[in-house]
């Protein structure tokens, strides 16, 4: 009888990589989150892993179809954002060179964590970062950029979650975190480009000056600016 087919290993930037010889993908071990009631990414109703890819596909289109399948349908509003985001990413590959795919991955997953099936904490960045390590088995560094993205340890110190976010993914690389800050929060929610005074505006039209969200981007506001400022200058020093 012939052996199945070989599944790629994951890799440090992504769920698949063309040389690692294949290997079975063992579950991360256990956390002590007991102050955090954690659902199991695997038993919500989502697709199964997509890690079984055409070993020539990209880490993004990956990412594109894994978040289409989770969020075109159920969140057209918020798939609408995403691809806008993505397309920001884009924009950016001449100034990140190898990492311009990671980064337009991370901008077609960071926002996965809206579904309400994998919403177990509220912390969107840390829900979607969860579902990609336990039930897609991404890579470590796609994760911390969907788990800390926008700033989200402030919103999680607005939550009570910074040392469960920070103890399950560490922050990533600041250049990389900032160009998806910048991606983000220079897109509206319909997926427009904008500029990042307007989005912030619109951050706390929707939600509201009371609401946590809102509080927790007056606080980032600082840094979020400063993100793009960086993107920015790093741009018109490749152009």
């Amino acid at each position: 009888m012939p052996s199945p087919p070989s599944q790629p290993k994951a890799s440090a930037h992504g769920p698949f990589s063309t040389t690692d010889v294949p290997k079975p993908q063992p579950r991360p071990p256990s956390r002590d989150v007991a102050d955090v009631s954690r659902r199991h990414a695997a038993s919500v109703n989502v697709p199964a892993s997509l890690t079984s890819v055409n070993l020539m596909e990209t880490l993004a289109a990956w990412a594109q179809g894994l978040a289409r399948s989770l969020l075109a349908n159920d969140l057209p509003r918020r798939w609408s954002h995403v691809q806008g985001v993505a397309a920001r990413a884009r924009s950016l590959a001449p100034s990140l060179g190898s990492d311009a795919d990671l980064l337009e991955a991370a901008a077609w997953l960071h926002d996965i964590g809206y579904l309400p099936e994998l919403a177990a904490t509220g912390l969107h960045g840390l829900d979607g970062a969860r579902y990609l390590r336990d039930a897609q088995h991404a890579g470590p560094l796609l994760c911390r950029l969907v788990a800390h993205h926008s700033c989200a340890v402030i919103e999680a110190e607005e939550r009570g979650l910074a040392h469960v976010l920070t103890r399950e993914f560490a922050p990533p690389p600041q250049p990389l975190a900032d160009a998806l800050t910048f991606c983000d929060m220079t897109t509206s929610p319909d997926g427009d480009q904008v500029q990042v005074t307007h989005r912030l505006a619109e951050i706390h039209d929707r939600y509201g000056s009371g609401h946590l969200v809102s509080r927790s981007i007056r606080r980032a506001t600082p840094l979020i600016l400063e993100a793009v400022g960086q993107v920015n200058a790093r741009g018109a020093r490749t152009s």
